[in-house]
C-alpha cells in the first residue's frame, strides 16, 4: 500500500520547485556522484573494469542508503518513493510541448529540447510532437513503472539502486569513444533492470489505448528499435494512436537513419496527438495503481 500512496503523492504534487530550489533532488545527488567517479576513473587502461567498479560502488551506496532509510519507518519510505516516481513531472513537461507548439514551432522546439537529447533546432512541428510522444512513452517506463516495479521487488533499496543505475546509464552509457568501454556496465545493467518494466509498460499502454489485440505487431516493431527496451512502450503507443514513431533524426549534427516504429501509421502529428498520448498514459497509470492495490489486498488477505 505504500507504493500506491507514493504513486498518488507523486501524481498530486509532482516535483515542487519551492523544495528543489532549496534542496538537491536525490537524482541530482546521484548525478554528482557519477560525474565525480567519471572524472576520477575514466581513463585507460582497464576502462571497462573501472566502469564495473563504479557501478558496484553506486549499487552498494544506493542500496545501503535505501536500507538505512527504510529503518526509519513507512512515512520515510512513502515520501522518498513519491519523490523518485515521475508521472506528474513527465506529463507536465510533455504537455508543455503541446502548449508550445500551439504558440509557435520555435516554442515547441524549446519545450521539447528540455526532455530529449537529440538536436531539435530544425524540427518540424510534426517531428517535435513525435519527439514528445516518444519521450512520454519511454519515460513512462523508465520514470514510473520501472521504479515502481523495483520498489515492489526490494523496497527502498530496490528503487534507489534502480535510479542510481538509470542515472549512470543516462550519463555514461553511450557508444562514444569516451564511454564505449567505461559505460558498458552501466548500460548493460540498465538494460537488464528495465527488461521486465518495459514490457509491463507496453502492456499497460496497449490496454489503455485499446491495442492489446495487436501485441504481436507491437513486439515486431519493438524489435526494430535500437534499444532492447524503449521500443516496447513506444510501439504500444504508436499502435494505440495509429501513428509512426522513431524514424530518422539528428544527433550531434548527423542524421541517423533509424527504423520507423509502426511504419504504416500516420506520420503528420499535431499537438492533439500529444494530448491523446497523455490521456493514454494517465489511463495506464490508473491501471497500474489498480493492479498494485489489488496485489496489496491479496497479500494482506493471504
Amino acid at each position: 500500500m505504500i507504493l500506491a500512496l507514493a504513486l498518488c503523492l507523486d501524481a498530486a504534487l509532482g516535483e515542487p520547485r519551492w523544495l528543489w530550489d532549496r534542496l538537491p533532488h536525490p537524482a541530482v545527488l546521484m548525478g554528482r556522484m557519477v560525474r565525480t567517479l567519471d572524472q576520477t576513473l575514466n581513463r585507460a587502461p582497464f576502462a571497462r573494469a573501472k566502469g564495473v567498479l563504479i557501478l558496484a560502488i553506486l549499487v552498494i551506496v544506493a542500496g545501503g542508503i535505501g536500507w538505512l532509510l527504510a529503518q526509519l519507518g513507512a512515512i520515510v519510505s512513502l515520501v522518498l518513493a513519491g519523490i523518485l516516481l515521475a508521472q506528474r513531472s513527465l506529463v507536465d513537461h510533455v504537455a508543455a510541448v503541446g502548449a508550445g507548439l500551439r504558440l509557435s514551432p520555435k516554442a515547441g522546439q524549446r519545450a521539447v529540447a528540455m526532455i530529449v537529447s537529440r538536436d531539435v533546432s530544425q524540427s518540424t512541428p510534426s517531428a517535435t510532437a513525435r519527439s514528445a510522444i516518444e519521450s512520454l512513452s519511454e519515460n513512462f517506463s523508465d520514470g514510473v513503472i520501472a521504479p515502481a516495479f523495483w520498489f515492489l521487488v526490494a523496497g527502498l533499496p530496490g528503487i534507489l539502486i534502480y535510479k542510481a543505475v538509470n542515472t549512470a546509464d543516462s550519463m555514461i552509457g553511450y557508444l562514444s569513444p569516451r564511454y564505449a568501454a567505461f559505460g558498458w556496465a552501466a548500460a548493460r545493467t540498465d538494460d537488464a533492470l528495465n527488461w521486465v518494466p518495459a514490457r509491463l509498460s507496453a502492456g499497460l499502454l496497449a490496454l489503455a489505448g485499446g491495442s492489446l489485440d495487436r501485441w504481436r505487431a507491437i513486439g515486431a516493431d519493438a524489435a526494430l528499435h535500437r534499444s532492447p527496451n524503449a521500443g516496447w512502450p513506444e510501439a504500444a503507443m504508436a499502435q494505440s494512436l495509429n501513428i509512426a514513431l522513431a524514424g530518422p533524426r539528428s544527433y550531434d549534427g548527423q542524421i541517423k537513419d533509424l527504423a520507423w516504429v509502426n511504419a504504416g501509421g500516420r506520420r503528420t502529428l499535431t499537438p492533439g496527438d500529444i494530448d491523446a498520448a497523455i490521456a493514454i498514459v494517465w489511463k495506464a497509470w490508473r491501471l497500474a495503481l489498480g493492479a498494485i492495490l489489488v496485489l496489496g489486498v491479496l497479500l494482506w488477505v493471504f
